[in-house]
């Protein structure tokens, strides 16, 4: 049993002080799950690794944590609070880009490049995968393991409790349904 499942049943074994031991002993795997997840955000972003991990060690309660099943229970939701974060921020930015609280000006007097990111990327993502939840919660449990967890077809089905063959399904399914429905999305 890893050091990481033993503080987590101490924690649900009400010992008050397992908390405290849990980040140092996630820290480097959750700063690692940020820097992948950083890496597809546009050049301009401020938020920064460490950062995201804060963030998220914040939202999902910080020292007083929640009672987790396991150790895959406990990135799962580390990884679905990392999502939340950059959607929120994503969010943020195009309400700022298409002028939430700005003053307008006339855009003739003006030579500015089209912005460059990837928010309306994530944000669309973000929308299709909410929708297929709403449809099958196990498909897109799969998709936020992988694809905002950074897991692997097996890691993601053993965390999810299937086999590998019916992960594997899933994501191919998954894949083209998101596929479909973010290009749905873009198109309206």
């Amino acid at each position: 049993m890893g050091d990481v499942t033993q503080v987590l049943q101490r924690m649900e074994q009400g010992d008050p002080r397992a908390a405290d031991g849990l980040l140092p002993l996630v820290y480097d795997e959750l700063r690692n799950l940020a820097a992948q997840k950083m890496f597809y955000e546009s050049a301009g972003q401020t938020l920064q690794p460490t950062a995201l991990v804060h963030e998220a060690w914040l939202r999902l309660g910080g020292d007083r944590q929640f009672t987790w099943q396991n150790r895959a229970h406990f990135f799962s939701a580390a990884a679905e609070a990392m999502r939340r974060i950059l959607v929120d921020r994503a969010r943020k930015r195009r309400a700022l880009r298409h002028g939430g609280g700005q003053e307008r000006i006339n855009m003739d007097e003006l030579e500015l490049a089209a912005p460059t990111n990837n928010d309306d990327q994530l944000l669309a993502v973000n929308e299709a995968l909410d929708k297929l939840a709403a449809e099958d919660a196990q498909k897109a449990e799969l998709v936020k393991l992988r694809y905002f967890a950074g897991m692997t077809i097996a890691e993601a089905a053993r965390a999810l409790g299937v086999s590998e063959p019916t992960a594997k399904r899933w994501w191919t399914f998954a894949r083209a349904w998101l596929f479909r429905e973010i290009r749905r999305l873009f198109q309206a």
